[in-house]
């Protein structure tokens, strides 16, 4: 009977539950678990395909010094006695730990206490830094904790949701199908999507607002002061249980309407209709993501929200409340160990005295951080000055996701010791390790995680630890017990390390902290493997149960009262004659962070398969970009080359290029070396959704299209982007000399034999050449190149690597680059989830399926995630229209 496991999706910071089924042969499937409240058995694409992304190619198998084998206890002395000597030399700011929202609560508190209570040194930041922490400055200024108020049914239940910097529908697509059903169920309940981007969420939207780069803390700065001279203001809430209204509203004053048309760059009467849908609508959800917290005014975005939200009493109740949406699988449970430069274990404040010793007394710590460490940004200009001289990376790839990325991979190359803990052994942040790490990844690892709503889930491990990997959090204790800390770091089990987190967690509490799960404390190790998903705060003696925060009116400052911020109007147009258009990087659908992981998927790579920025079709016409061409991207900072998507989503003068693509999937996509390393004054976050940048044609001599069996080596090419596709690989190309002997260039590339022979041929006057290589009747590779971007038919072209050749007509097809009539072309895949393309999509809409549901009953697509509902909508309604005209 096959085994299954109910664990934990490692991806957005919805949490889904996920039930693993491994067979008798160890073939892993996957299922959403129906039983978790997170999701109730629902799973988006990249959760669908997760067993795809679990094989062992490419792992790290063993600890590695200087790009040699090594054993643990080599490696692990090796770690001890630099961090030792460096501190010992230069004192504890001279190390650091960058860290990641993928490590298991259990990984992040041990990193915690080892750097803030033994080291005695902040210098432990996160790559949850560049997503959320703007979110957590705000909380801790308007409630004196980071709290998130509410839960996932607040947003089932309101009758207005507000997204705002968030492209719902691609990055927490199980929370927008909740939503979207909700909506279904209501049709009266109303939902505003604020973005610069008309999006796939606009989708279920009856107000988009395209607001300009930046203008949030001045739309929400607009509404305060019109509740604040409506019916909708709660003055008995304002006076008993709040601070600062008076001053936030004398800032709010001076913005004129005028003024809040000019910064937001709305139209009248939007705006007015978006007031009137708040101050007329009780039951409010605004939820926020990157959008917002992204941004050198992220924290006063969050602050003018939450503004709002207190202003009218519409807090903690059902139905209401400010939202923040997590980014990563555990950047929440990272919150709570002090994951943050700025932060102590258990949302104790590291500023606050009493706290920093009630923390060292319970981990009976020689030392304690006195002060916040370095932030993520500050953390490695440190590393590149000389001041930080030991770096421990573990489970992110910074060289592709920090901003000004040349700089920091040029100061992680510099470092005197640097190592990384990682589950691949080539990632552009590893090839420049002096110790390499190997750690569990998600199948094998062993944990909780908390997602979004604040519940606590398990991850359990249900596959054999590959090679000589081992978790995270034992290799940190390990190196804390050669530093002569063994007592405090002799864990036996990540049970022990999650009691310890809880009985901290409720320590000289007494309801003092918003975090307590001390009901915890004392949790068994079976008890702790059977763990059911709850949401916190869970103190001693209760009974697990939702919990909404403030209701009550209670909030965790010194006198019990929430804060209201007086935020400014900040600088929102950063372009410059040199540099004129505004740059947003983001997510897309069905990659996650730089592609470590799904990049191994080809079910997720056939949606989008390269690097792409749209660009609005005048903006395009006017700098000479065309559909499909490539465009250069260029800040003062770096520059990217990617694939043009002309369209009207896009506003003008503003360009979206999303932020997955390194240096393993693309020859120069990494946009985030075009990305300033701006951040914002209070939470240190980088602003990676307002860049000011250039933008001109990349001029190529010939355009290619290949796919081959076996994966690309050494792509010799002015531009490549490389995807897995069934039965091999896929590889977009552009080249800026076209004097190749191309045979000769893709035995080289695709590691042809010399015996093997193309068969093809070559148009000296159109440009046109096709290549195809043949062992037996199997498809080796095949080359297609144009003067102009091929077009050929994709998905027909990938399944030949998985076809029969031996018909000599069929060979004679490939390299035409056209299907037979016996073998459609799919088109481009709209459906990850069952691969369907964009033409059957066509087809059937031209056969009578003029609605979501029927194509839904017709092909599947649309029935399993729902990411893509939205995409298909927007064809059916192109079919319907070209039809009526």
């Amino acid at each position: 009977m096959p085994a299954e496991t109910k664990t934990t999706c490692p991806y957005c910071g919805v949490g889904c539950g996920v039930i693993a089924r491994v067979d008798d042969h160890g073939k892993v499937s996957v299922k959403g678990d129906p039983d978790h409240p997170s999701n109730y058995g629902r799973l988006c694409s990249k959760g669908s395909a997760l067993s795809e992304t679990i094989d062992l190619d490419g792992r790290l198998c063993y600890p590695e010094v200087d790009g040699q084998r090594a054993n643990w206890d080599d490696a692990l002395d090796l770690v001890a006695k630099r961090f030792s000597e460096t501190i010992a030399a230069h004192g504890a700011g001279s190390v650091a730990f960058y860290v990641s929202g993928q490590l298991l609560t259990e990984d992040y508190y041990v990193a915690n206490k080892l750097m803030k209570g033994f080291i005695g040194s902040a210098n432990i930041d996160t790559n949850s830094r560049l997503c959320m922490s703007s979110s957590v400055a705000g909380h801790r200024r308007a409630f004196g904790s980071d709290t998130v108020p509410g839960t996932y049914e607040d947003i089932e239940l309101a009758d207005l949701v507000i997204l705002t910097g968030s492209n719902l529908a691609w990055c927490h697509p199980v929370l927008y199908q909740r939503l979207a059903a909700a909506k279904a169920e209501r049709p009266a309940m109303k939902v505003v999507v604020i973005d610069p981007r008309r999006t796939m969420t606009c989708d279920i939207a009856d107000l988009h607002l395209a607001i300009r780069p930046d203008g949030d803390v001045a739309l929400f700065t607009g509404l305060l002061a019109r509740l604040a001279q409506s019916s909708a203001i709660d003055q008995n809430f304002i006076a008993l249980h709040t601070e600062g209204f008076s001053q936030a509203f004398a800032e709010a004053s001076t913005l004129s309407f005028g003024d809040l048309l000019d910064k937001t760059g709305l139209p009248a009467m939007q705006l007015r209709e978006f007031f009137r849908l708040f101050e007329t609508t009780e039951k409010v959800v605004t939820c926020y993501s990157q959008g917002v917290n992204q941004s050198s005014s992220g924290t006063d975005k969050v602050n003018a929200i939450i503004n709002c939200h207190l202003a009218t009493g519409r807090i903690g109740r059902p139905g209401m409340g400010p939202f923040s949406l997590t980014g990563q699988p555990n950047a929440m449970g990272g919150r709570e160990v002090g994951g943050l430069a700025n932060m102590l274990a258990a949302h104790m404040a590291i500023e606050n005295a009493d706290d920093r010793d009630r923390v060292q007394r319970f981990w009976n710590s020689p030392k304690i951080a006195e002060r916040p460490g370095l932030k993520a940004v500050d953390m490695f200009r440190a590393v590149a000055d000389g001041r930080v001289k030991a770096l421990w990376i573990m489970a992110t790839n910074p060289v592709v996701s920090m901003p000004d990325a040349d700089a920091v991979e040029a100061a992680i190359k510099a470092c005197p010791f640097v190592v990384v803990s990682d589950v691949l052994r080539q990632t552009d942040t590893a090839r420049h390790a002096d110790v390499l790490l190997p750690s569990l990844g998600w199948g094998e690892k062993d944990g909780t995680v908390t997602n979004s709503e604040r519940r606590i889930s398990r991850q359990r491990g249900f596959l054999p630890s590959p090679f000589e990997a081992k978790p995270d959090w034992w290799q940190m204790a390990e190196v804390g017990r050669r530093m002569g800390f063994a007592e405090a770091f002799s864990f036996p089990s990540t049970a022990a390390i999650f009691a310890e987190h809880a009985s901290l967690s409720s320590f000289e509490n007494n309801g003092s902290r918003d975090f307590d799960i001390g009901a915890y404390a004392q949790i068994a190790a079976d008890d702790y493997d059977a763990l059911s998903p709850s949401q916190w705060p869970q103190p001693a003696g209760s009974a697990p149960q939702t919990t909404r925060f403030f209701g009550d009116g209670r909030f965790f400052h010194a006198d019990g009262k929430a804060r209201f911020v007086a935020v400014k109007m900040p600088v929102s147009d950063r372009t410059t004659t040199q540099f004129p258009f505004t740059l947003n990087t983001g997510r897309i659908r069905d990659q996650w962070h730089t592609m470590t992981r799904t990049g191994k998927s080809a079910r997720l790579s056939a949606h989008i398969a390269e690097p792409f920025a749209e660009i609005h079709p005048r903006d395009a016409n006017k700098i000479g970009v065309s559909d499909a061409s490539l465009i250069e991207i260029e800040s003062s900072h770096g520059k990217v080359i990617v694939r043009a998507l002309v369209t009207e989503r896009q506003a003008r003068d503003s360009l979206f290029v999303p932020m997955h693509w390194n240096d393993s999937f693309a020859a120069k996509a990494r946009i985030d070396t075009v990305v300033a390393p701006l951040t914002d004054p209070v939470s240190g976050q980088p602003a990676s959704k307002n860049v000011a940048v250039a933008a001109r044609p990349f001029k190529a001599s010939h355009y290619g299209f290949a796919v081959s069996m076996a994966k690309p080596q050494h792509l010799e090419a002015a531009y490549w982007a490389l995807a897995k596709a069934d039965g091999g690989w896929r590889v977009e190309l552009a080249f800026d000399d076209s004097t190749q002997e191309w045979a000769d260039w893709c035995r080289a590339t695709f590691d042809i034999p010399l015996e093997v022979e193309p068969l093809g041929y070559a148009d000296q006057t159109s440009g046109d050449l096709r290549l195809a290589f043949f062992d037996g009747d199997r498809l080796i590779a095949a080359l297609f190149l144009a003067r102009q971007p091929v077009a050929v038919a994709r998905n027909w072209a990938i399944a030949q690597l998985s076809a029969s050749h031996g018909n000599m007509r069929k060979r004679f097809a490939l390299v035409a680059g056209r299907p037979g009539a016996d073998t459609p072309d799919p088109g481009a895949t709209v459906c990850s989830c069952f691969g369907v393309g964009v033409n059957q999509i066509v087809g059937a809409v031209r056969n009578g399926c003029h609605s979501v549901e029927a194509i839904g009953k017709a092909l599947n697509a649309g029935t399993n995630c729902g990411s893509c509902r939205a995409e298909i909508r927007g064809i059916i309604d192109g079919c319907l229209a070209t039809a009526a005209e």
